[in-house]
């Protein structure tokens, strides 16, 4: 069974623990989906939530420092989009190679993936203008606004990596910690694309919530086939220990 050893992590989960690992997975994807359901519809209709674009980014401007702006450029340089997919190369193939399979490192990857695709076809679709050029502090960018592909890629790939660490590992201290820096780590790439001028508020929130819809369907996914409640694995596919 190479392809199983190789491709697929058996893990054994308790009923219990299959139905709360899918109730989780299906609350993640309903609230990312309505939260971005209701940010598209306030940017496509120019209200509700898009009143907090303007002040915000005021309110960030007005904070500019040269310090702080060399900070915000360090985290927008690694969440964009050259040293972030080298980020994830690096990763996955360390992964894959010290945990002797590649289930967790291409579900990583194919999560990351389709957060990619759908910036890009939504970004098109909806077309949203990027705040004046004269606020950009780190050259013109004249492409899409929304959603923020920084973003959503950071929060991707930090959500993505915190579940798929954590869940084999489960501990509230572990979980605290991990999310937690996810959290940090999410909220600094959300304001330093706002601070340096090249999206709006709501584009970093829409991000957001896509990144939730995309970590609850990876989570039904996982749970769904590389899972099998305790009991009734295949016994050839005997779990090894979690790395």
């Amino acid at each position: 069974m190479l392809h199983a050893r190789l491709i697929v992590e058996a893990r054994l989960l308790e009923p219990t623990t299959r139905r709360r690992l899918q109730l989780v997975a299906a609350g993640l994807a309903g609230l990312g989906a309505l939260c971005f359901t209701v940010i598209l519809l306030s940017v496509l209709g120019r209200n509700g939530l898009t009143a907090i674009d303007a002040p915000v980014q005021e309110w960030l401007a007005a904070g500019r420092s040269s310090t702080l702006t060399a900070v915000m450029i360090g985290l927008a340089i690694v969440f964009g989009p050259i040293a972030l997919p080298i980020i994830l190369l690096v990763v996955t193939l360390t992964w894959g190679i010290v945990a002797r399979h590649a289930w967790r490192p291409l579900v990583l990857a194919t999560g990351m993936l389709t957060g990619v695709v759908l910036a890009q076809i939504i970004g098109r679709s909806v077309n949203r203008h990027r705040p004046p050029t004269e606020l950009m502090l780190f050259g013109p960018d004249p492409s899409f606004s929304f959603p923020s592909g920084h973003v959503l890629g950071a929060s991707d790939f930090v959500l993505l990596t915190a579940y798929l660490v954590l869940s084999r590992r489960w501990s509230t201290r572990g979980a605290v910690a991990g999310f937690g820096f996810a959290a940090v780590c999410i909220i600094a790439a959300a304001v330093s694309r706002v601070y340096l001028g090249y999206h709006w508020a709501t584009d970093a929130l829409a991000s957001v919530s896509l990144s939730l819809l995309i970590l609850g369907c990876v989570i039904a996914f996982d749970t769904w086939r590389a899972s099998p409640v305790a009991g009734t694995a295949d016994p050839v596919e005997t779990a090894d220990p979690v790395r």
